[in-house]
């Protein structure tokens, strides 16, 4: 039986960077395992092969979620990084921290030590910018953070006509923390994607005292009297135990860390029971408190040449093609998503809590997760409220470890979902209305014209949101009885035991995850190095 001082399930978002700072000490060995292949391929790399990667493909989980009331029965497709790199290696690219509020609410509910002060130097250590370091951005870390490398002026005419409508432009939007508009910085280097994989651990694999190991599928933690002792993996159609000497680390993601949990008999204990697994612990908030931000698309014809579209279809695609083989520079170097404006839905919240993401480009959807780019002149403008007061649920579907979770997202459970989305909408449409982005619109397509009242906008809502990627929350950080976690990490009620990754968020992040579920990393591995395990 193999031994290792610590065993890090799931190489994603988070795990790549546990399993990075804790293999920097010679004196521990680390064990890294993975359910998923490494990605390989053109388009694995390539920032415009992002929508490639979300749908279903073999680095992708490729979940589908129950029916959803608030969305008039629909499932939705729920892409999730099956790889080396997790989700950082399918996901949009778009880096921002979230709003500073954000993490002083985390402190303020009782998670000491997770103020935005107190993770900002996490944020700041895991990042290199491309604008270099100052009192809020980080220089020399693991991570390259780029501005887009097109600029196209549309973009910049999104960013103008917000601030014609009182919202105030920030330089540092990506990182500051605070309510405006501006360029949206992306995890991009040389035209390149910059998965956690790429930027931990590739310059790192070949460390004697850390083992990565790939299509290995956790299927338990392996307890003794309420003591985490190893893992049991799934290789090649066996099954077989892992020791761990110290800690055993998930980092498998908002998915499936609870899934584990439960399956290692961690859970609500009636539900464990109902599938016939031994109860280890009573602890009955693990799966609860989902959540994820839910999109929707204003999109708008424009006037010939503003939109992005136009190259990446028919012959001009193989011209992108080639500019980007060539120099990895061009329209397929780019995210889709390069400018953003964090506004309030109403004057009565406390900051802003919604995000207007531009895009000089538009998308069609399918419902199994396929994004086509439109061959016509168009662009678009997402919205999502940032802080959802709807709270769903992951639950077991079997006693099964390979079996999907059932995933109850419960989207606009609560009405002010509802209310704010509807909120963004109008302000989206009256931001396209200023100039100077007026001057290059032709059209609304999508909700159209025809859609001005509450409720054909609702319906719109309703009949098109889908997911932004953003689910956490399941394994939660706090005290009372239904968290699942401690400020430290460690497991309530089970020894040698912690959760790194975004399940751990008591509330979502105002924006995209991503980089704050690579902060939760490094301040994760700082924190279990720091304090010992809850023997």
């Amino acid at each position: 039986m193999e031994t290792f001082d610590y065993v890090v399930v799931g190489a994603g978002s988070a795990g790549c960077v546990g399993a990075r700072r804790l293999s920097d000490d010679p004196a521990v060995r680390v064990l890294l395992l993975e359910a998923g292949a490494q990605a390989r391929g053109f388009w694995t790399r390539v920032p415009a092969g992002m929508g490639k990667m979300f749908s279903a493909n073999p680095f992708n989980w490729g979940y589908t979620t129950e029916p959803v009331a608030g969305l008039n029965g629909r499932s939705l497709f729920w892409p999730r990084g099956k790889t080396l790199g997790g989700s950082s290696a399918i996901n949009g690219m778009v880096f921002t921290r979230g709003n500073r509020q954000d993490y002083d609410n985390w402190a303020r509910a009782g998670n000491a030590g997770w103020s935005w002060d107190e993770v900002l130097p996490h944020f700041k250590a895991l990042e290199d910018n491309q604008r270099g370091g100052n009192e809020v951005r980080g220089a020399g870390g693991p991570l390259r953070i780029s501005d887009p490398a097109l600029r196209s002026p549309v973009v910049d005419q999104f960013i103008r006509a917000a601030q014609q409508l009182g919202v105030p432009l920030v330089e540092d939007l990506s990182v500051r923390g605070v309510e405006g508009v501006g360029i949206l910085q992306a995890s991009i280097h040389n035209g390149k994607r910059q998965s956690t994989y790429d930027a931990y651990l590739e310059p790192v694999r070949g460390r004697s005292n850390l083992v990565i190991r790939t299509v290995s599928h956790v299927t338990r933690v392996v307890l003794a009297d309420r003591v985490a002792v190893g893992v049991e993996v799934m290789e090649g159609g066996q099954r077989r135990t892992i020791d761990a000497g110290r800690e055993v680390v998930l980092c498998a993601g908002a998915l499936n860390s609870p899934q584990l949990l439960m399956h290692s008999g961690i859970g609500d204990g009636d539900q464990l029971r109902s599938h016939g697994i031994p109860v280890a612990l009573h602890l009955p908030g693990v799966g609860k408190n989902l959540q994820d931000h839910l999109s929707v698309n204003v999109k708008v014809r424009t006037r010939p040449g503003v939109s992005h579209n136009r190259h990446l279809n028919g012959w001009r695609k193989y011209r992108e093609g080639v500019r980007y083989l060539m120099a990895k520079n061009g329209y397929l170097a780019c995210g889709a998503t390069l400018a953003a404006a964090f506004t309030r839905s109403h004057a009565g919240v406390d900051y802003a809590d919604l995000e207007l993401g531009f895009r000089p480009i538009s998308f069609s959807y399918s419902p199994s997760g396929q994004v086509t780019v439109d061959d016509i002149d168009a662009v678009s403008v997402a919205v999502f409220a940032c802080r959802p007061a709807s709270r769903g649920e992951v639950r077991l579907a079997s006693s099964d470890p390979l079996q999907q979770p059932v995933l109850i997202p419960n989207y606009f459970d609560d009405p002010a979902d509802l209310e704010a989305m509807l909120a963004g909408i109008r302000q989206i449409r009256e931001l396209l209305r200023t100039q100077p982005i007026a001057a290059s619109i032709e059209a609304e397509l999508l909700p159209g014209p025809q859609a001005t009242s509450d409720e054909q906008l609702t319906e719109f809502i309703r009949n098109t949101g889908k997911t932004s990627f953003h689910v956490c929350g399941t394994c939660r950080m706090g005290s009372d009885p239904m968290a699942v976690v401690d400020p430290q990490l460690r497991v309530h009620g089970i020894a040698r035991l912690r959760v790194i990754d975004a399940s751990i968020m008591p509330t979502v992040t105002s924006g995209n995850t991503n980089a704050p579920t690579i902060m939760i990393g490094e301040k994760g591995a700082a924190l279990l190095k720091r304090f010992p395990p809850n023997d």
